[in-house]
Formats: structure tokens, sequence, C-alpha cells
């Protein structure tokens, strides 16, 4: 088995625990590899020294955004990915530091399923298409005032919101922006984005939830000097100029991650937005 270790460049914790860990799986006979930068401290082998394919897991130490770094930053690998927790809520990565050893023991046990959660494409002007495991959001950027976004879903127009900008998440990315913008939280087995405004205008404009399978046209109409910006995943970051468009739809990758049996996604809920109800 091989496992490629990922610790966080920005949690001081990171870098010591990924050592702890590297120490742990090799003594489970397991070959441990990292980024050219970290290899050499955890005295383990380079990532370039072995073919992305055989990669059979990677593990993210850090937080759900150290999770969506790596995934941009390796696109090539393919292998699921295993969340442990040194951020503040973490829906993906999921393991807490009480529960590390346990949790790789597992691992190694194949006491586990790999999640298969879809993810967003967005075509840009530029001609390129962007992947997104959270989110795809058009903001105002540098503009002071509101902006006007049109919305067509399957080429049906559906709105012209004013607002600061519209967030589309997946499943996965329910939870993160989208939640702290007011929408709902999205199972992640429905295939389904959820359509959120970022303080709109009209009040009575709320979160829509669509089936993935549709394709959605995203048209900054406001003529302002500042170009509107588009997120991909909080990790890229490009502009918008008026009457220009994006198009979204569901992108023929997967976002892998490894889901333990001792945590399951309402467990994790729970945990984690500190909700008070009990089981009777």
């Amino acid at each position: 088995m091989i496992i490629a270790l990922f610790p966080s460049e920005k949690k001081k914790d990171a870098l010591p625990l990924a050592g702890e860990i590297a120490k742990f799986l090799m003594q489970h006979s397991v070959m441990v590899i990292a980024e050219e930068g970290v290899a050499p401290i955890l005295k383990v082998p380079p990532i370039s020294s072995v073919e992305p394919n055989k990669i059979d897991f990677l593990i993210c130490i850090g937080g759900d955004g150290t999770i969506l770094r790596l995934s941009h930053r390796y696109r090539e690998l393919k292998a699921a990915i295993l969340g442990i927790n040194l951020g503040y809520l973490g829906f993906m990565a999921d393991i807490p530091l009480c529960d590390i050893y346990p949790s790789l023991q597992d691992l190694l046990n194949g006491d586990y399923k790999i999640e298969n959660r879809i993810m967003l494409d967005g075509m840009l002007p530029d001609g390129k298409s962007y992947h997104a495991a959270n989110d795809i959001v058009l903001h105002r950027g540098k503009n002071h005032s509101l902006i006007e976004i049109s919305l067509h879903i399957d080429t049906v127009y559906v709105n012209t919101f004013i607002a600061d900008g519209l967030i589309i998440a997946t499943p996965n990315g329910s939870t993160a922006y989208s939640l702290s913008a007011g929408g709902p939280i999205l199972s992640p087995k429905i295939p389904s984005f959820v359509i959120t405004p970022i303080c709109p205008h009209t009040i009575s404009n709320r979160p829509i939830v669509i089936s993935s399978d549709a394709t959605l046209q995203l048209h900054y109409l406001s003529r302002y000097d500042n170009p509107a910006e588009v997120h991909i995943d909080g990790t890229e970051h490009l502009s918008l100029n008026t009457q220009e468009k994006i198009i979204l739809k569901q992108s023929r990758h997967f976002f892998k991650l490894v889901k333990l049996k001792r945590h399951d996604f309402f467990s994790t809920l729970r945990t984690k937005l500190n909700w008070s109800g009990k089981s009777k």
C-alpha cells in the first residue's frame, strides 16, 4: 500500500503530526510519500518518485481548506482523500485528533467506503474549464455596490439577482460558504446543486436546489469600472467583465473521500454544528 501525506502549510502542528503518522504507517508496512519540500523532513520518498496511479490514498492533515488546496494542486492524483482535522469545523476532514490512530487502523483493515461526490465544471470566457468540489462563486469583488446577475437554467430564464453575488454549491460544498449565506444542507448522496444569493437586495430571493443534470448560465450585467470576480473553491480567482457569462454543469470527474464507518455524515453535522438534540 502507498499513502501520500499532505500536512497543512499553515498549521504549525501539522508537520510534527505527519511525522508521527508516517512512523505509524511504516510500522504497518505502508510505503509513505510526501511532497518534495516535506519528504526530507519526514524521511520518506518524494511524491514524484511514484506513478500517480499507484498511490492508494491521500491523507490530508489540516482542515477542509487544506483538502481543497490539495485537490487543485494535484489534479492528476485520483486516489481518495482521508482528512484529519486540525481546523475548526472540518466536514471533509472529519477525523478528530483523539481518533487518529483507531481511524488509521480502520483504513489499513479495509473498514471504510469511498464516496464519489459530484463536482462542478465552470466554463469561463477564456475558454478554460475549471473544476470545483465545493462551489463556484460569482462575487462583486472590488465593486462597492451590489451587482446584477441574470440566471438561466437549461436556457430558461430564472431571475436577475441584485446582490453581492451568487454561490453555486455542490452537496459537498453546501456546508461551506453557501451554509454561511443561508443555504440548506444537502446530503452528499443527493445529485443536486444549490444556488444561494449573497446578501440579495430583495429578501424574497431565497436559495434554490436544482438537479445536478441541469446547465446553468450566469450573465454579469452591471457596468462598473471593476470586473466581478469568480472564485473556484476559494483557491482560484478570476475576473469576469460586464456582459461576460459563465456556464456551469456537473463535472465528469468525482471528488473521492474516504469515509470510515465510525464517522457518518449526520454525526459529523451534530458535532460540528453543536446541535443539542438528544435521542430518546
